[in-house]
This record gives C-alpha cells, sequence and structure tokens, in this order.
C-alpha cells in the first residue's frame, strides 16, 4: 500500500510539473550598456517598461571597449556618435537598428555655495576664477563629455590656460559628483546631470557651434538577444519615453526644428 501511495504522489507531482509554463525567453533581463549620463531618466522608464531590464552605466569608451571584449550586451547607448561608428565599423552592432535617440547640451556648473559672474565667451577668465582648484571634466580624451568640453574650451580660447587645472574622471557623473561634493568648485557635464543634481548649478550653458552635435545613437548589438532588446529601443523611441526624457532636461530628435 506504501508503495502504491508513494507512486501516485510521483504521478500526481510528474502532472504538476507538465501542467506548469516553461519559463518564457523574455523572462532573460535585456542588458543594456548605457552612458552614465542617463542614469536619471533610463533608471525611471525601466521601472515602467513591462519586462525585465538591467543597465550597465559607464563611459561610453569604456562601455564601448567592453562590448569589443566580448562583454554580453543587447542594447548600446552611447553619449557620442564615435564610439558606435567604432563598434559599427567593427561589425559588432545590427546597423540596421541603429537610430539617434537623444540630444543633449553642455553646461558650466558651480557647487551651489561658490559666487560667480562668470559669462561664457571667447576668452572667459575660467582659470583665474580656479586659482589652485580644480575643473571637474570626464576624460578629455576618451569620455563623450570630456571631449566636447575640451572641443568647447578651445573654440572659446582657454584650453591651453585651463588645461593644467582639470581634474579627469571616468564618467561624467562623476565629475558631477567631485562638484557636489564640493571637491571642485566647477566642472563641465551635460544640462541633464546638472538637473539631477540639487547640490550644483548652471553658470553657463556653452554655445552650440563650440563643440560637435552632442547626440545619443542607440543600437543592438550583435549575437545579443534581438527581438527582447529591439522591443525594449521601441520603447525609448515611443512618445510615452519621449517625455520621460524631456522631463530630465534630454532633446528629441527634431526638437526646435
Amino acid at each position: 500500500m506504501l508503495h502504491t501511495l508513494t507512486r501516485r504522489l510521483f504521478m500526481a507531482g510528474a502532472l504538476a510539473m507538465l501542467s506548469m509554463p516553461a519559463p518564457a525567453a523574455s523572462e532573460t533581463p535585456v542588458t543594456v550598456f548605457a552612458a552614465a549620463s542617463l542614469k536619471s531618466a533610463l533608471d525611471e522608464l525601466v521601472s515602467i517598461y513591462d519586462g525585465p531590464v538591467q543597465v550597465s552605466y559607464g563611459g561610453s569608451s569604456m562601455l564601448a571597449r567592453q562590448i569589443q571584449q566580448g562583454a554580453p550586451a543587447d542594447l548600446f547607448i552611447s553619449a557620442n556618435i564615435s564610439w558606435m561608428d567604432v563598434l559599427e565599423q567593427d561589425a559588432l552592432i545590427v546597423d540596421t537598428s541603429r537610430k539617434t535617440l537623444l540630444t543633449n547640451r553642455l553646461v558650466l556648473i558651480a557647487g551651489r555655495d561658490v559666487k560667480s559672474d562668470l559669462v561664457i565667451e571667447p576668452g572667459f577668465d575660467l582659470v583665474g576664477v580656479l586659482g589652485e582648484d580644480r575643473l571637474a571634466m570626464a576624460l578629455v580624451d576618451a569620455v563623450p563629455a570630456g571631449i566636447y568640453g575640451a572641443a568647447a574650451l578651445r573654440a572659446l580660447g582657454v584650453w591651453e590656460q585651463v588645461a593644467p587645472h582639470v581634474a579627469q574622471t571616468d564618467n561624467v557623473r562623476a565629475a558631477l559628483m567631485l562638484v557636489a561634493l564640493g571637491e571642485a568648485p566647477y566642472g563641465i557635464v551635460y544640462a541633464t546631470d546638472a538637473a539631477a543634481s540639487p547640490d550644483v548649478r548652471v553658470v553657463g550653458v556653452f554655445p552650440e557651434d563650440t563643440h560637435p552635435p552632442i547626440r545619443y545613437p542607440a543600437a543592438l548589438v550583435a549575437g545579443g538577444q534581438a527581438d527582447p532588446a529591439q522591443a525594449f529601443l521601441d520603447f525609448l523611441a515611443s512618445p510615452r519615453a519621449g517625455d520621460v526624457f524631456r522631463s530630465h532636461g534630454f532633446g528629441l530628435p527634431g526638437d526646435g526644428e
């Protein structure tokens, strides 16, 4: 009798297992490599998206190099065009999926308690107000925000004087943090980064003709989960997501045209 009961329990368990739905492929999170400046907006969008997404943030150069080295990513969102071009040339993205997702502006920030009457213009005395202090910037030879910032200061004729005073960080959010914590009185970040911190204020906006256009291209990574990644990219390009991006200070392609 015990043998019969055991057999019945086994069969019941087996039938229960057969009746359970198989895990859906979409339950595997979409892995997104995204520029650090996207964190506030993208975290909000992930929280309202109907599907699992995990995001790894960092400087666009670092993330692109990780993809080159085989890091498992499904979707890449860069803060400039050049790093996406590199991956496209290496056949590491699905080129037909590539699109310009967002735009941004470059700003000079100061700590909340730093008094400043600086006006961003050719030859402005940034080095004079820095004195012995530092200007926080993302890596000027690799990270998009740093590249844009150095280009703007060159165009304004002050880079050579300011360069020795630059404190370089791995990404733009780290530069923001230096200013927010009072470790540096001034920094160059995106307008969206400044909007994300109550501990900094915007001193001025760099004229758009002083640096390359700030564009955020996005594309599927070759060999990744194509369908769920495309679904998430479509969501990011939707009007609903556009409203969230605008609320964080980003622009969309075509704004102002």
